[in-house]
């Protein structure tokens, strides 16, 4: 019997109850041990923060999930498949070897190969890409060995796209939230329509990660109790790309609200995270075009920038959110609108694109960085009599001394 929308719904509040309750816990663990992210000049936190609450993360995780798998109420998914353990494997692995990290760094060689085990394990168990569809092209059905290949960059991309957003208070939390809210809307039309099976695992994923993030942000809206972590950050970006994985990589249909710019599942999910994702691709293109290593630091993530445009913490999260919810409408309007004004989607997705281009582009944030505002301006903020605090960068897959947290 396929699970109900309530049943969804009590997996989701249990992860955000245990999430909320958890966070104390490891906060007073981080503070008696030393795990905590010591201020310096370029932090906006003022004092020792624990840095390690994505463990509280990992319990709601495991609690829902065990819950789910209990209650008899998703038997369909755990019943007579191996992706569930897979995902449950892949979620502790990603935590760990964010948690090394934040105890004591590691290079980055060593995080990318711990994250290509936690791929390995879920493309091994089911969790894989199978269909790969192009608008206008007829599905692909890709071998096992690519298959699995495509898989393992789909965990690296994701989980080092949430790991470059975490740089502000509640960003990481509140952008994975709603993009998870989103896929699992998302999912839940194409179940309610026959595209998607009822044993698929991705809607359990995405609601349970959804609760994750809801149960988190009561602690790390700015100022932040407690931070995430690399532990936090790789393990909400792993398990999205395990959810979207299992929806986008199984669907040989090509439904949306049928036309063009659904005909690929799998680019709904880099429109509902397009902010993270464009972040990640903004970042790599801008080293490779100044000849620098992709381990060079520099202060030109979307919410540096905005935070140079004179927003301030709190506003800059609130602006990024909204666009991840913008994103997020665009993707759920020709699903649950039977397909009316769908040609308008792919068209509006893109000038929304080219907008956050054109304010975030370096020379535009230069331009209004030079510009006098009511005191004197600096390469690094706003002007002095106003400035607002740096945002304080979390640990990135590629190590950034700009950005690095410096472990106490």
């Amino acid at each position: 019997m396929p699970a109900t929308l309530t049943s969804y719904a009590i997996v989701g509040g249990v992860a955000a109850a245990v999430t909320v309750l958890t966070v104390p816990v490891f906060r007073v663990i981080a503070e008696t041990k030393g795990m905590t992210a010591t201020p310096n000049e370029r932090d906006a936190h003022d004092r020792p923060t624990a840095n390690i609450g994505g463990g509280a993360m990992l319990v709601g995780f495991i609690v829902a999930y065990g819950v789910a798998w209990l209650s008899g109420m998703f038997d369909s998914v755990f019943t007579d498949s191996t992706d569930p353990i897979g995902i449950l494997f892949c979620a502790v692995l990603a935590y760990v070897v964010g948690l090394r990290d934040d105890v004591r760094a590691i290079s980055a060689p060593a995080k990318i190969a711990g994250l290509v085990l936690a791929g390995s394990i879920l493309a091994v168990s089911g969790v894989s890409i199978i269909w790969f569809r192009i608008p206008f092209v007829d599905p692909i059905v890709l071998d096992p060995s690519l298959s699995f290949l495509i898989s393992v960059i789909w965990i690296l991309v994701m989980a080092n796209a949430v790991n470059f957003i975490d740089g502000l208070d509640g960003l990481a939390a509140g952008i994975v939230g709603i993009g998870a809210i989103s896929f699992f809307a998302y999912s839940l039309r194409l179940t309610s329509v026959d595209i998607l099976e009822a044993n698929n695992v991705g809607p359990l994923v995405a609601v349970i990660v959804a609760g994750m993030c809801l149960g988190f942000l009561p602690w790390n809206t700015h100022p932040a109790k407690i931070f995430m972590g690399d532990g936090g950050s790789l393990l909400l970006g792993s398990m999205m790309a395990a959810s979207t994985m299992a929806v986008g990589g199984r669907i040989d249909d090509p439904y949306s609200g049928q036309t063009f710019f659904f005909y690929a599942p799998l680019v709904i999910p880099v429109v509902i995270l397009g902010v993270p994702i464009l972040d990640t691709a903004f970042a790599i293109i801008r080293r490779a075009s100044r000849g620098q290593a992709l381990s060079t630091a520099d202060k030109d993530h979307l919410h540096h920038r905005l935070m140079r445009l004179g927003h301030g913490h709190r506003t800059s999260v609130n602006i990024l959110w909204a666009w991840t919810a913008l994103l997020s409408g665009f993707v759920l309007w020709p699903v649950y609108n039977n397909g009316q004004l769908d040609a308008i989607v792919p068209g509006g997705v893109v000038a929304l694109a080219l907008i956050l281009y054109m304010l975030f582009k370096p020379g535009l944030a230069r331009d209004r960085r030079s510009a006098p505002r009511g005191g004197r301006r600096t390469t690094d903020g706003p002007p002095k009599e106003e400035a607002e605090p740096v945002a304080h960068p979390r640990p990135r897959l590629v190590p950034d001394p700009d950005s690095k947290r410096q472990a106490s």
